[in-house]
């Protein structure tokens, strides 16, 4: 096995730790957008994603452990996602998740395995699989903005209100819950909801 105080893989998992917690601001950033544009419930997919990404980012750091109290020099580079354009940013998002599924975090799985440290090459290629699943729910919501179909469909459609949990048929969600009043924004297609949105975050 390599000795991990000169292995790459001490490198790799110092890089995915920044990149996780780079992930998990950026994506704080962009719900606070979408939450100014009253995108409720895509307000929430970015905060719940942004917690999953904090959890990534423990794992990846607490490999780190026999290494407390050094400084770890890395190079990289990291997206700047910017824009007030909410499908940007979940374009970006769907970008950035699926290049660490099918690029880096292989690799770093790879270089782990080589290098003997069989738990954490498999911890890189479990999350990989994790950012697959954000990349894909950011792509579903980002193709529904794109068609100007987030809040409506061309056939019936059932509809799940996140704040009060209101379910209802139609080709599209109310402008205003029926029950708790919230506007549109907090609607969702309740097959989107099984994913663990919720919005307590929006309110």
């Amino acid at each position: 096995m390599q000795d991990f105080k000169t292995s790459k893989t001490k490198e790799n998992l110092m890089r995915a730790f920044a990149g996780e917690s780079q992930a998990r601001n950026r994506y704080t950033f962009a719900g606070q957008q979408a939450k100014q544009q009253k995108l409720f419930a895509v307000a929430d997919l970015f905060k719940f994603t942004a917690n999953q990404e904090k959890a990534h980012a423990e794992i990846f750091y607490n490999h780190l452990k026999e290494e407390a109290g050094q400084t770890i020099h890395i190079d990289g580079g990291y997206p700047v996602d910017i824009s007030e354009n909410v499908c940007e940013l979940l374009s970006m998002a769907h970008h950035n998740e699926y290049e660490e599924f099918g690029d880096v975090y292989p690799a770093f799985s790879e270089v782990a395995r080589q290098e003997g440290f069989h738990k954490i090459a498999q911890d890189f290629a479990n999350i990989a699989k994790i950012e697959k699943a954000h990349g894909d729910r950011f792509d579903a919501f980002g193709k529904l903005m794109k068609e100007n179909k987030l809040f409506s469909c061309d056939s019936s459609e059932t509809w799940v209100c996140l704040n009060c949990g209101y379910i209802m048929e139609g080709t599209s969600a109310p402008q205003n819950c029926p029950v708790c009043g919230v506007p549109q924004g907090y609607y969702i297609r309740l097959s989107m909801a099984s994913w663990g949105l919720n919005c307590q975050s929006c309110n």
